[in-house]
This record gives structure tokens, sequence and C-alpha cells, in this order.
């Protein structure tokens, strides 16, 4: 059982938890992952990066969209309450190094969150960093004061134009990629499609670019195979081989294709959730 101890709701279905677990908090680097139980009968493990850690307090933070119904119990329970189980940290670590060269880093979304260890590891080994958040509108951009902390360069970018340019975040990318500090690499992190159009923007200028990858996960130990992507002409497991990859050769269409695979199922699940809340 791990504690809660602080709990911030950041948008309208977004939450930061900080929660005991002072193992993990030590043992924890950037870009891996826990999986966590909010249910040990009925539940279902969930993927969660580590968006932080106090080894000194012994406590991970972890941010969340609550869209599911395992989600959205996350997000029902209170400071002072318990998590059922969290198993970490899993993955491998982001390799980090110093270059001569420009880091940029791009999150979209809830990816800000992953991204923003990411971004702190890269200036704390002597990077410059360039860091490109977009959101859909001002309200939903999370991290921003977290990111700018770290980051020598800030360019926010939001869908309806509500804050920063109305542009999406492969737009300020190309242009860096276009210029006279071409970066070393690009660490991408957030949808499916915009990760995909990220690695399609650096690729003709040879840029490497890291993605992070979010799939369907059971175990978070290889055996299950629901985390299985093609990265080149290989077979990879998100949980124990990433869930960091060179974005230039993961299939993104056929990720995203395994990633609607339960799609009715969920679409019949939150319609049953609807008639019942109808019927009270």
């Amino acid at each position: 059982m791990n504690k809660i101890i602080k709990k911030t709701q950041l948008s309208d279905d977004v939450y930061q938890m900080e929660i005991e677990a002072p193992l993990i908090a030590e043992e924890r680097k950037a870009g891996q992952f826990i999986l966590l139980l909010i249910d040990l009968e009925h539940g279902e493990r969930i993927p969660l990066t580590i968006a932080g850690a106090d080894t000194e307090k012994g406590t991970i933070t972890i941010i969340f969209q609550a869209v599911g119904d395992s989600t959205k119990l996350i997000a029902q329970k209170e400071e002072g309450e318990f998590i059922e189980s969290l198993l970490g940290p899993l993955g491998t670590p982001t390799h980090i190094q110093k270059y001569d060269k420009p880091v940029v880093c791009v999150g979209g979304g809830i990816g800000v969150a992953p991204l923003t260890p990411i971004v702190q590891a890269f200036k704390e080994a002597g990077n410059e960093v360039i860091s490109i958040i977009g959101a859909r509108n001002k309200d939903l951009l999370i991290l921003e004061k977290e990111i700018r902390k770290y980051s020598d360069e800030v360019i926010i970018c939001t869908d309806d134009g509500s804050y920063g340019r109305k542009d999406l975040v492969t737009a300020p990318l190309k242009e860096l990629c276009e210029s006279d500090n071409v970066p070393a690499e690009v660490v991408a992190i957030g949808p499916p499609v915009m990760m995909k159009f990220c690695a399609l923007t650096t690729k003709p200028y040879n840029v490497y670019t890291t993605v992070s990858l979010n799939t369907i996960m059971i175990d978070g130990t290889g055996m299950c195979g629901g985390c299985r992507v093609t990265v080149g002409d290989e077979t990879k497991f998100v949980c124990i081989d990433g869930p960091e990859f060179d974005g230039h050769l993961v299939d993104f269409d056929n990720m995203m294709n395994r990633l609607n695979t339960y799609k009715d199922q969920e679409d019949h699940v939150c319609n049953i959730g609807l008639d019942n809340k109808g019927a009270k």
C-alpha cells in the first residue's frame, strides 16, 4: 500500500499525485515508468511514467488523465488514502549524454508529463535544451513552469492560438531543423500521431529522434506480448525494450491500429456506464 501525499488537479481531466514510494524514488531514472493497480481483486494494471521523484521525502510523482474507468477511480482518491499496488521502476531509462548542439524536447498534451524529467536530465548533463510544448488550448497546457525551469528556450503552441503560437509543434521543430544550429537529438512524447509527424519532420534532416511509446500493456514484463511494436524489421516490447525507440524506425500506423484493438469493447463499457447513469 502506497500513501497519497499530495493531489493536484492540473486541468479538467488531468491530475498530479505525489505518492509515498521510497524504494522506487531511490532507483528511478528519467524515462522509466510504474505499473499501478487501484484494486487488487478487480483492477487493471496501468502504466504511468514517473514524472518526478523526491528521494528525501521518499515520494514519486505521477500525472495522469482520467479517461477510463480505472484512471477515473484513481482520480477519486484523496490525500491520505492509499494506492493498492505500485510496481517499478520499469522500462529502459532515457539515454542521456552531453552534446555540442541543442537537444530539442517536444511534448504534446499529457505527453509533457513524461517529457519533464527528460528535459531536466538533459539540462543537468550540460546541454542546451530547447522545449516545444503544445496543447489544444491554453487551459489544457500543463507543467509550463517546470519545463521553463530546465530549458534555455521554450516555444508554446496551441491549436486555437489561445496561448503562444497558433501552430502544431511540428512547425517550430522544422524551423529548428532548418536553422544554422541543427539539433543533435529530438525527443518527442505525446499522442502517437504527433510523434509520427515529429519523426517525419526530422527524418529529411537526419536528426536522431527518440519517441516514448504508450501501448496496451498488461504485465509489464514482456510475457503477455500486448505491448509489441514493430521497430525497423524487428518486434520489440515497449515494457522491457522501451518505452523509448528510434522514431524513424517505429511503424506508427501498425501501432495505432493495435491501440484500437479493443475500441468496440471500450465503447460498449462506456455506453453501459451512461445507460446506468440515466437509470438512476
